[in-house]
Protein backbone atom coordinates (compact mmCIF):
# COMPACT_ATOMS: atom_id res chain seq x y z
CA UNK A 1 0.00 0.00 0.00
CA UNK A 2 1.20 3.42 -0.80
CA UNK A 3 2.15 5.47 1.63
CA UNK A 4 2.65 9.64 1.52
CA UNK A 5 4.33 11.70 3.47
CA UNK A 6 1.31 12.94 5.36
CA UNK A 7 1.44 9.57 7.26
CA UNK A 8 4.23 10.60 8.87
CA UNK A 9 5.01 13.30 11.90
CA UNK A 10 7.94 14.95 11.42
CA UNK A 11 10.59 16.03 14.12
CA UNK A 12 12.38 18.50 13.40
CA UNK A 13 15.80 19.23 14.11
CA UNK A 14 16.10 15.90 15.36
CA UNK A 15 15.28 14.19 11.66
CA UNK A 16 13.65 11.50 13.63
CA UNK A 17 10.52 10.02 11.93
CA UNK A 18 7.77 8.20 13.70
CA UNK A 19 5.27 6.38 11.40
CA UNK A 20 1.60 6.54 12.59
CA UNK A 21 -0.06 3.19 13.47
CA UNK A 22 -0.49 0.84 10.36
CA UNK A 23 2.58 2.86 8.58
CA UNK A 24 5.46 1.29 7.18
CA UNK A 25 8.59 3.29 5.27
CA UNK A 26 12.09 2.43 5.08
CA UNK A 27 15.21 4.42 6.93
CA UNK A 28 17.27 4.85 3.78
CA UNK A 29 14.06 7.17 2.22
CA UNK A 30 13.72 9.14 5.45
CA UNK A 31 17.91 9.70 5.96
CA UNK A 32 17.35 11.33 2.30
CA UNK A 33 14.59 13.16 3.13
CA UNK A 34 16.33 14.66 5.81
CA UNK A 35 19.39 15.39 4.27
CA UNK A 36 16.99 17.46 1.32
CA UNK A 37 17.25 21.67 1.91
CA UNK A 38 14.65 22.68 4.58
CA UNK A 39 13.19 24.87 2.07
CA UNK A 40 12.33 21.86 -0.69
CA UNK A 41 12.01 19.83 1.96
CA UNK A 42 8.96 22.01 2.93
CA UNK A 43 7.71 22.85 -0.51
CA UNK A 44 7.82 18.83 -1.49
CA UNK A 45 5.64 18.06 1.87
CA UNK A 46 2.82 20.33 1.12
CA UNK A 47 2.22 19.52 -2.72
CA UNK A 48 2.53 15.96 -1.37
CA UNK A 49 0.21 16.41 1.02
CA UNK A 50 -2.07 18.01 -0.47
CA UNK A 51 -2.11 15.90 -3.99
CA UNK A 52 -2.47 13.17 -2.01
CA UNK A 53 -4.57 13.20 1.33
CA UNK A 54 -6.95 16.21 0.70
CA UNK A 55 -7.82 15.99 -2.73
CA UNK A 56 -8.23 12.03 -3.06
CA UNK A 57 -10.34 12.73 0.78
CA UNK A 58 -12.93 15.57 -0.72
CA UNK A 59 -13.43 13.50 -3.33
CA UNK A 60 -14.40 10.13 -1.79
CA UNK A 61 -16.17 12.64 0.52
CA UNK A 62 -18.42 14.28 -2.26
CA UNK A 63 -19.32 10.95 -3.84
CA UNK A 64 -20.61 9.60 -0.94
CA UNK A 65 -23.07 12.22 0.25
CA UNK A 66 -23.76 13.53 -3.42
CA UNK A 67 -27.97 13.58 -3.72
CA UNK A 68 -29.77 11.59 -6.09
CA UNK A 69 -31.85 13.58 -8.69
CA UNK A 70 -35.39 13.47 -7.51
CA UNK A 71 -37.84 12.08 -10.44
CA UNK A 72 -41.21 13.99 -10.88
CA UNK A 73 -43.57 10.92 -9.05
CA UNK A 74 -40.94 11.61 -5.93
CA UNK A 75 -41.60 15.22 -5.68
CA UNK A 76 -45.18 14.38 -5.95
CA UNK A 77 -45.23 11.63 -3.34
CA UNK A 78 -43.13 14.06 -1.08
CA UNK A 79 -45.59 16.98 -1.49
CA UNK A 80 -48.48 14.94 -0.28
CA UNK A 81 -46.67 13.70 2.52
CA UNK A 82 -46.00 17.54 3.48
CA UNK A 83 -50.09 17.95 2.88
CA UNK A 84 -50.72 15.25 5.42
CA UNK A 85 -48.70 16.97 7.65
CA UNK A 86 -50.28 20.73 6.97
CA UNK A 87 -53.63 19.02 7.39
CA UNK A 88 -53.37 17.10 10.75
CA UNK A 89 -50.32 18.94 12.61
CA UNK A 90 -50.98 20.14 15.67
CA UNK A 91 -47.41 20.41 16.92
CA UNK A 92 -46.54 23.04 18.87
CA UNK A 93 -43.17 23.78 17.50
CA UNK A 94 -43.41 26.90 15.25
CA UNK A 95 -39.46 26.18 13.69
CA UNK A 96 -40.71 23.32 12.85
CA UNK A 97 -43.77 23.64 11.28
CA UNK A 98 -42.47 26.67 9.37
CA UNK A 99 -39.73 24.31 8.05
CA UNK A 100 -42.23 21.97 6.66
CA UNK A 101 -44.51 24.66 5.04
CA UNK A 102 -41.48 26.57 3.56
CA UNK A 103 -40.56 22.70 1.82
CA UNK A 104 -44.14 22.35 0.29
CA UNK A 105 -44.18 25.43 -1.23
CA UNK A 106 -40.42 24.78 -2.97
CA UNK A 107 -42.02 21.34 -4.03
CA UNK A 108 -45.14 22.96 -5.53
CA UNK A 109 -42.66 25.93 -7.69
CA UNK A 110 -41.29 22.56 -8.97
CA UNK A 111 -44.28 20.90 -9.99
CA UNK A 112 -45.20 24.10 -11.61
CA UNK A 113 -41.77 24.15 -13.37
CA UNK A 114 -42.38 20.33 -14.67
CA UNK A 115 -46.01 20.96 -16.24
CA UNK A 116 -45.54 24.58 -18.12
CA UNK A 117 -41.54 24.56 -18.14
CA UNK A 118 -39.15 27.15 -17.15
CA UNK A 119 -37.78 30.42 -19.74
CA UNK A 120 -34.85 28.11 -20.98
CA UNK A 121 -36.59 25.08 -21.65
CA UNK A 122 -39.99 23.44 -22.92
CA UNK A 123 -42.30 20.67 -20.19
CA UNK A 124 -41.00 16.93 -21.30
CA UNK A 125 -44.18 15.19 -22.01
CA UNK A 126 -42.59 12.28 -20.38
CA UNK A 127 -42.03 14.06 -16.85
CA UNK A 128 -45.80 15.71 -17.48
CA UNK A 129 -46.84 12.09 -17.14
CA UNK A 130 -45.05 10.73 -14.52
CA UNK A 131 -46.41 13.81 -12.38
CA UNK A 132 -50.05 13.26 -13.52
CA UNK A 133 -50.23 9.35 -13.03
CA UNK A 134 -48.72 10.19 -9.11
CA UNK A 135 -50.74 12.77 -8.71
CA UNK A 136 -54.22 11.12 -8.92
CA UNK A 137 -53.01 7.91 -7.91
CA UNK A 138 -53.93 8.95 -4.33
CA UNK A 139 -56.09 11.90 -2.85
CA UNK A 140 -52.99 14.21 -3.22
CA UNK A 141 -55.81 16.54 -5.25
CA UNK A 142 -58.17 16.66 -2.27
CA UNK A 143 -55.02 17.28 0.78
CA UNK A 144 -54.59 20.11 -1.63
CA UNK A 145 -57.95 21.80 -2.23
CA UNK A 146 -58.25 21.83 1.71
CA UNK A 147 -55.11 22.48 2.80
CA UNK A 148 -55.11 25.79 0.17
CA UNK A 149 -55.97 28.01 2.86
CA UNK A 150 -52.78 26.99 5.00
CA UNK A 151 -50.33 28.26 2.37
CA UNK A 152 -49.42 31.54 1.64
CA UNK A 153 -50.04 33.53 -1.45
CA UNK A 154 -47.52 32.45 -3.35
CA UNK A 155 -48.55 28.82 -2.53
CA UNK A 156 -51.72 29.14 -3.67
CA UNK A 157 -51.09 30.63 -6.94
CA UNK A 158 -48.80 27.91 -7.51
CA UNK A 159 -51.15 25.43 -6.19
CA UNK A 160 -53.87 26.63 -8.80
CA UNK A 161 -51.86 26.80 -11.95
CA UNK A 162 -50.66 23.16 -11.14
CA UNK A 163 -54.41 22.20 -10.89
CA UNK A 164 -55.63 24.12 -13.89
CA UNK A 165 -52.73 22.76 -15.96
CA UNK A 166 -53.37 19.01 -14.71
CA UNK A 167 -57.27 19.18 -16.07
CA UNK A 168 -55.57 19.08 -19.19
CA UNK A 169 -52.85 16.01 -18.97
CA UNK A 170 -53.80 13.47 -20.99
CA UNK A 171 -52.08 10.25 -20.10
CA UNK A 172 -52.56 7.71 -23.23
CA UNK A 173 -54.67 9.64 -24.89
CA UNK A 174 -57.03 9.98 -21.50
CA UNK A 175 -57.77 12.74 -18.83
CA UNK A 176 -56.70 11.16 -15.79
CA UNK A 177 -58.23 14.16 -14.02
CA UNK A 178 -61.51 13.58 -15.37
CA UNK A 179 -61.86 10.09 -14.07
CA UNK A 180 -60.93 11.24 -10.28
CA UNK A 181 -63.01 13.58 -10.57
CA UNK A 182 -65.89 11.94 -11.18
CA UNK A 183 -65.51 9.38 -8.03
CA UNK A 184 -64.29 12.53 -6.11
CA UNK A 185 -67.30 15.06 -7.42
CA UNK A 186 -67.67 16.13 -3.75
CA UNK A 187 -64.90 18.37 -4.15
CA UNK A 188 -66.95 20.26 -6.73
CA UNK A 189 -68.64 21.46 -3.13
CA UNK A 190 -65.68 22.94 -1.80
CA UNK A 191 -64.47 24.77 -4.94
CA UNK A 192 -68.08 26.58 -5.29
CA UNK A 193 -68.75 27.26 -1.86
CA UNK A 194 -65.22 29.19 -1.66
CA UNK A 195 -66.63 31.75 -3.67
CA UNK A 196 -67.53 33.02 -0.19
CA UNK A 197 -64.12 33.21 1.22
CA UNK A 198 -62.79 36.95 0.19
CA UNK A 199 -59.07 35.54 0.39
CA UNK A 200 -59.67 31.98 -1.20
CA UNK A 201 -62.12 32.99 -3.74
CA UNK A 202 -60.51 33.91 -7.16
CA UNK A 203 -57.90 30.82 -6.38
CA UNK A 204 -60.92 28.17 -6.22
CA UNK A 205 -62.77 29.70 -9.04
CA UNK A 206 -59.93 29.56 -11.07
CA UNK A 207 -59.80 25.85 -10.17
CA UNK A 208 -63.33 25.47 -10.72
CA UNK A 209 -63.56 26.60 -14.13
CA UNK A 210 -60.78 23.86 -15.15
CA UNK A 211 -62.29 21.45 -13.52
CA UNK A 212 -66.09 21.88 -15.30
CA UNK A 213 -63.77 21.72 -18.85
CA UNK A 214 -64.95 17.67 -18.04
CA UNK A 215 -69.08 17.58 -18.89
CA UNK A 216 -69.51 15.02 -16.32
CA UNK A 217 -68.26 17.85 -13.80
CA UNK A 218 -70.03 20.83 -15.01
CA UNK A 219 -73.51 18.70 -15.20
CA UNK A 220 -73.01 18.00 -11.68
CA UNK A 221 -72.56 21.83 -11.18
CA UNK A 222 -75.63 22.54 -13.20
CA UNK A 223 -77.47 19.96 -11.89
CA UNK A 224 -76.71 21.49 -7.95
CA UNK A 225 -78.15 23.46 -5.44
CA UNK A 226 -74.88 25.03 -6.34
CA UNK A 227 -76.26 26.74 -9.45
CA UNK A 228 -78.85 28.91 -7.38
CA UNK A 229 -76.23 30.42 -5.27
CA UNK A 230 -74.41 32.15 -8.71
CA UNK A 231 -76.80 34.73 -9.00
CA UNK A 232 -75.68 36.15 -5.48
CA UNK A 233 -71.97 35.48 -6.36
CA UNK A 234 -72.00 37.91 -9.50
CA UNK A 235 -73.68 40.22 -7.37
CA UNK A 236 -71.28 40.48 -4.86
CA UNK A 237 -69.41 43.66 -3.69
CA UNK A 238 -66.27 42.48 -4.54
CA UNK A 239 -65.59 43.46 -8.10
CA UNK A 240 -63.25 41.04 -8.75
CA UNK A 241 -64.63 38.33 -6.83
CA UNK A 242 -68.14 38.92 -8.84
CA UNK A 243 -65.99 39.09 -12.31
CA UNK A 244 -64.57 35.63 -11.68
CA UNK A 245 -67.82 34.03 -10.79
CA UNK A 246 -69.55 35.94 -13.39
CA UNK A 247 -66.52 34.37 -15.84
CA UNK A 248 -67.78 30.69 -14.44
CA UNK A 249 -71.55 30.96 -14.84
CA UNK A 250 -70.86 31.88 -18.45
CA UNK A 251 -68.77 28.92 -18.61
CA UNK A 252 -70.63 26.15 -17.76
CA UNK A 253 -73.65 28.08 -19.56
CA UNK A 254 -71.88 27.88 -22.76
CA UNK A 255 -69.18 25.43 -22.79
CA UNK A 256 -71.10 21.92 -22.66
CA UNK A 257 -73.86 22.75 -25.10
CA UNK A 258 -76.14 19.22 -24.63
CA UNK A 259 -75.80 19.36 -21.39
CA UNK A 260 -76.78 23.23 -21.20
CA UNK A 261 -79.72 22.31 -23.54
CA UNK A 262 -80.82 19.34 -21.02
CA UNK A 263 -80.54 21.73 -18.51
CA UNK A 264 -82.66 24.74 -19.66
CA UNK A 265 -85.09 22.08 -20.97
CA UNK A 266 -85.62 20.91 -16.83
CA UNK A 267 -84.94 23.85 -15.43
CA UNK A 268 -86.51 26.57 -17.45
CA UNK A 269 -89.11 28.35 -15.67
CA UNK A 270 -86.85 29.00 -12.20
CA UNK A 271 -83.62 29.59 -14.08
CA UNK A 272 -84.74 32.57 -16.29
CA UNK A 273 -86.86 33.53 -13.50
CA UNK A 274 -84.30 34.28 -11.45
CA UNK A 275 -81.90 34.99 -14.47
CA UNK A 276 -84.46 38.53 -15.54
CA UNK A 277 -85.35 39.93 -12.14
CA UNK A 278 -81.68 39.53 -10.36
CA UNK A 279 -79.46 39.90 -13.57
CA UNK A 280 -81.08 41.73 -16.62
CA UNK A 281 -83.25 44.11 -14.00
CA UNK A 282 -80.19 44.53 -11.67
CA UNK A 283 -79.45 48.28 -10.33
CA UNK A 284 -75.55 47.32 -11.17
CA UNK A 285 -74.67 48.75 -14.74
CA UNK A 286 -72.23 45.57 -14.97
CA UNK A 287 -74.09 43.10 -13.99
CA UNK A 288 -77.01 44.21 -16.64
CA UNK A 289 -74.22 44.30 -19.57
CA UNK A 290 -72.67 40.94 -18.76
CA UNK A 291 -76.05 39.17 -18.85
CA UNK A 292 -77.52 40.41 -21.39
CA UNK A 293 -74.77 39.94 -23.83
CA UNK A 294 -74.16 36.34 -21.93
CA UNK A 295 -78.39 35.93 -22.77
CA UNK A 296 -77.76 36.81 -26.36
CA UNK A 297 -74.53 33.96 -26.54
CA UNK A 298 -77.47 31.72 -24.79
CA UNK A 299 -80.33 32.32 -27.36
CA UNK A 300 -78.39 32.61 -30.96
CA UNK A 301 -76.52 28.88 -30.08
CA UNK A 302 -78.53 26.94 -32.42
CA UNK A 303 -78.47 23.89 -29.79
CA UNK A 304 -80.53 26.64 -27.53
CA UNK A 305 -82.98 26.93 -30.26
CA UNK A 306 -85.78 25.57 -28.18
CA UNK A 307 -85.18 27.84 -25.50
CA UNK A 308 -84.77 30.97 -28.03
CA UNK A 309 -88.12 29.91 -28.99
CA UNK A 310 -89.76 29.77 -25.58
CA UNK A 311 -87.99 32.98 -24.28
CA UNK A 312 -88.94 35.10 -27.34
CA UNK A 313 -92.85 33.91 -26.77
CA UNK A 314 -93.21 35.94 -23.49
CA UNK A 315 -94.52 38.92 -22.98
CA UNK A 316 -92.70 39.66 -19.63
CA UNK A 317 -89.43 38.86 -21.72
CA UNK A 318 -90.19 41.56 -24.37
CA UNK A 319 -90.88 44.18 -21.58
CA UNK A 320 -87.50 43.49 -20.42
CA UNK A 321 -85.79 43.87 -23.52
CA UNK A 322 -87.63 46.60 -24.89
CA UNK A 323 -87.22 48.69 -21.00
CA UNK A 324 -83.21 47.35 -21.73
CA UNK A 325 -83.39 49.36 -25.16
CA UNK A 326 -83.69 52.58 -23.04
CA UNK A 327 -80.77 51.92 -21.57
CA UNK A 328 -78.15 55.42 -21.66
CA UNK A 329 -75.39 53.36 -22.10
CA UNK A 330 -74.59 51.98 -25.85
CA UNK A 331 -73.21 48.96 -25.43
CA UNK A 332 -76.50 47.18 -23.36
CA UNK A 333 -78.44 48.76 -25.95
CA UNK A 334 -76.42 46.92 -28.86
CA UNK A 335 -76.80 44.23 -26.80
CA UNK A 336 -80.73 44.32 -26.17
CA UNK A 337 -80.94 45.01 -29.90
CA UNK A 338 -79.32 41.77 -30.78
CA UNK A 339 -81.71 39.88 -28.41
CA UNK A 340 -84.81 42.32 -29.62
CA UNK A 341 -84.07 41.03 -33.46
CA UNK A 342 -85.42 37.55 -32.07
CA UNK A 343 -88.76 38.67 -30.80
CA UNK A 344 -89.11 40.77 -34.21
CA UNK A 345 -88.10 38.07 -36.92
CA UNK A 346 -89.55 35.15 -35.32
CA UNK A 347 -92.11 33.40 -37.37
CA UNK A 348 -95.96 32.75 -36.15
CA UNK A 349 -95.19 35.43 -33.03
CA UNK A 350 -98.05 34.79 -30.21
CA UNK A 351 -100.86 37.89 -31.02
CA UNK A 352 -99.71 39.30 -27.44
CA UNK A 353 -96.45 39.89 -29.21
CA UNK A 354 -97.32 41.19 -32.45
CA UNK A 355 -100.08 43.60 -30.77
CA UNK A 356 -96.83 45.16 -28.49
CA UNK A 357 -94.33 45.68 -31.41
CA UNK A 358 -97.28 47.35 -33.88
CA UNK A 359 -97.86 49.94 -30.99
CA UNK A 360 -94.41 50.63 -30.07
CA UNK A 361 -93.41 50.55 -33.76
CA UNK A 362 -92.96 54.57 -33.70
CA UNK A 363 -91.34 54.86 -30.91
CA UNK A 364 -88.82 51.93 -31.61
CA UNK A 365 -88.18 53.43 -35.15
CA UNK A 366 -87.30 56.67 -33.68
CA UNK A 367 -85.05 54.92 -30.88
CA UNK A 368 -83.23 53.44 -34.08
CA UNK A 369 -83.04 56.34 -36.51
CA UNK A 370 -79.46 56.84 -34.78
CA UNK A 371 -79.12 53.79 -33.64
CA UNK A 372 -75.18 52.01 -34.51
CA UNK A 373 -73.77 48.63 -34.30
CA UNK A 374 -70.77 48.05 -35.24
CA UNK A 375 -71.86 46.00 -38.36
CA UNK A 376 -71.83 49.28 -40.56
CA UNK A 377 -74.35 51.85 -41.07
CA UNK A 378 -75.87 49.95 -44.28
CA UNK A 379 -76.41 46.71 -42.50
CA UNK A 380 -78.14 48.51 -39.46
CA UNK A 381 -80.67 50.36 -42.08
CA UNK A 382 -81.27 47.19 -43.58
CA UNK A 383 -82.03 45.38 -40.68
CA UNK A 384 -84.27 48.22 -39.12
CA UNK A 385 -85.90 48.14 -42.71
CA UNK A 386 -86.69 44.68 -42.72
CA UNK A 387 -87.78 44.61 -38.99
CA UNK A 388 -90.28 47.10 -39.48
CA UNK A 389 -91.63 45.72 -42.95
CA UNK A 390 -91.69 42.17 -42.75
CA UNK A 391 -91.74 41.21 -39.50
CA UNK A 392 -94.23 43.38 -37.42
CA UNK A 393 -97.53 41.96 -38.54
CA UNK A 394 -100.20 44.03 -39.91
CA UNK A 395 -100.44 48.21 -38.38
CA UNK A 396 -103.65 48.66 -37.54
CA UNK A 397 -106.30 50.79 -39.81
CA UNK A 398 -106.48 53.42 -37.55
CA UNK A 399 -103.55 55.49 -37.97
CA UNK A 400 -102.25 58.05 -35.41
CA UNK A 401 -99.43 60.65 -35.25
CA UNK A 402 -97.51 58.35 -33.33
CA UNK A 403 -97.34 55.90 -36.46
CA UNK A 404 -95.45 58.04 -38.95
CA UNK A 405 -91.87 57.63 -39.28
CA UNK A 406 -89.98 60.41 -38.78
CA UNK A 407 -87.49 61.36 -41.28
CA UNK A 408 -83.85 61.97 -39.84
CA UNK A 409 -84.64 65.73 -40.15
CA UNK A 410 -87.87 65.31 -37.63
CA UNK A 411 -85.71 63.09 -35.53
CA UNK A 412 -85.87 63.92 -31.98
CA UNK A 413 -82.73 64.09 -29.53
CA UNK A 414 -84.15 62.44 -26.77
CA UNK A 415 -85.28 59.34 -28.73
CA UNK A 416 -82.88 57.27 -26.55
CA UNK A 417 -84.99 57.81 -23.76
CA UNK A 418 -88.15 57.36 -24.66
CA UNK A 419 -90.49 55.17 -22.13
CA UNK A 420 -91.71 52.21 -23.40
CA UNK A 421 -94.88 50.29 -22.38
CA UNK A 422 -95.71 47.60 -24.06
CA UNK A 423 -98.94 46.87 -21.65
CA UNK A 424 -101.12 48.74 -24.20
CA UNK A 425 -101.83 47.24 -27.43
CA UNK A 426 -102.47 50.44 -28.62
CA UNK A 427 -101.19 53.72 -28.19
CA UNK A 428 -103.71 56.20 -26.51
CA UNK A 429 -103.28 60.15 -26.67
CA UNK A 430 -103.68 61.57 -23.71
CA UNK A 431 -103.76 65.45 -22.57
CA UNK A 432 -101.53 67.71 -23.72
CA UNK A 433 -100.05 65.47 -27.03
CA UNK A 434 -98.42 62.92 -24.67
CA UNK A 435 -99.06 59.05 -25.06
CA UNK A 436 -99.68 56.99 -22.16
CA UNK A 437 -95.89 55.73 -22.43
CA UNK A 438 -94.44 59.41 -22.02
CA UNK A 439 -93.12 60.61 -25.08
CA UNK A 440 -94.85 63.29 -26.75
CA UNK A 441 -96.17 63.28 -29.82
CA UNK A 442 -94.33 65.59 -32.80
Amino acid sequence: MKKTWGDFFWCERIGICVSKPGGATSRASVAQRLRQPEAQRDRYTTSTSSNNFDYSSSTRMKGLFKSKPRTPADIVRQTRDLLGYASRSTDGRESKREEKMTELCKNLRELKSILYGNGESEPVSEACAQLTQEFFREDTLRLLITCLPKLNLEARKDASQVVANLQRQQVNSRLIASGYLETNLDLLDILVVGYENTDMALHYGAMLRECIRHQTVARYVLESEHMKKFFGYIQLPNFDIAADASATFKELLTRHKSTVAEFFSKNYDWFFAEYNSKLLESSNYITRRQAIKLLGDILLDRSNSAVMTKYVSSRDNLRILMNLLRESSKSIQIEAFHVFKLFAAKQNKPQEIVSILVANKSKLLRLFADFKTNKGANEKENTHNGIASENWGKKPEKKGDNDTVLTKQEEPTYCATIAIDPTSPQPITGPQGETEYGARTE
